[in-house]
């Protein structure tokens, strides 16, 4: 079953300190997309993840963790305001893991598909290409 990307669905392109938010102008069928915004890391030090740091875990993966947080944040914020209906999730393994976990149940039910890829270095014909390459594998 093809996981189409419908007209006007958001499509969040996300590393460990980076997004890319798209939209699509296009059709399912024919995508199109057009930049909405960058974000970045935020004011770590008043924002970071809650709990404390494992001993473990680097302060870039900290960095990493409160980007997530601060993307959810943002990203859950415009779904309330009615900004997408729908979106799609693609980031590296890890930061697609993190935003897994720190998402909540209204974007969750929002999220037509992930894909563990980070696609934020692509230009944007190269990702539409991706993008539709993925819906019809599905």
């Amino acid at each position: 079953m093809a996981q189409e990307i419908p007209h006007d669905a958001m499509i969040a392109l996300v590393d460990g300190g980076k997004a890319l938010l798209l939209r699509n102008i296009g059709t399912e069928t024919s995508l199109s997309l057009r930049e909405e915004g960058h974000l970045t890391l935020q004011d770590v030090t008043n924002d970071g993840p809650s709990g404390t740091r494992p001993v473990e875990q680097t302060p870039h993966q900290t960095d990493e963790a409160t980007f997530a947080k601060q993307l959810i944040k943002r990203l859950t914020a415009m779904h309330e305001a009615g900004d997408f209906a729908a979106i799609v999730l693609a980031a590296d393994p890890q930061t697609l893991g993190q935003l897994r976990a720190a998402m909540h149940k209204d974007l969750e039910r929002a999220v037509l598909f992930t894909l563990a890829k980070d696609f934020t270095n692509m230009k944007l014909p190269d990702i539409a290409h991706a993008l539709a390459k993925h819906s019809t594998a599905n």
